[in-house]
């Protein structure tokens, strides 16, 4: 029978939190010039497969700001996910498996107060 976790609210909101900030981060990254600089485009067949890039104006400023502040804020929830207490609560056996589920779990819905 498998385990189950009772995971802190604490820890499955960051853990939530971290999905949301790298889905945004991905989408964001792919909406952006491919170079951070601008670049010429260019095309090399010469690999073991052709590539091509089109000219890149480079990210302004905004957004290169927009990317630091959810790669920070990505860095600092992954720590805080990955460092709570509640890790060092588990046996060392059953850390993996919890973490991963802990990836797949969701926050308890809030409760309207009206």
């Amino acid at each position: 029978m498998a385990t189950t976790y009772d995971f802190p609210s604490d820890l499955l909101a960051g853990q939530e939190e971290l999905h949301q900030v790298r889905a945004e981060l991905s989408a964001l990254l792919k909406r952006l010039p491919w170079s951070v600089e601008p670049l010429d485009g260019f095309s090399d067949d010469n690999g073991w497969r052709k590539v091509e890039r089109p000219a890149s104006p480079g990210w302004t400023a905004d957004e290169q700001a927009a990317v630091e502040k959810l790669r920070r804020r990505e860095h600092e929830l992954a720590v805080f996910v990955s460092t709570h207490r509640f890790w060092s609560e588990l046996p060392p056996e059953d850390r993996v498996e919890a973490r991963m589920r802990a990836k797949r779990a969701r926050p308890p819905a809030e409760e309207d107060s009206d």
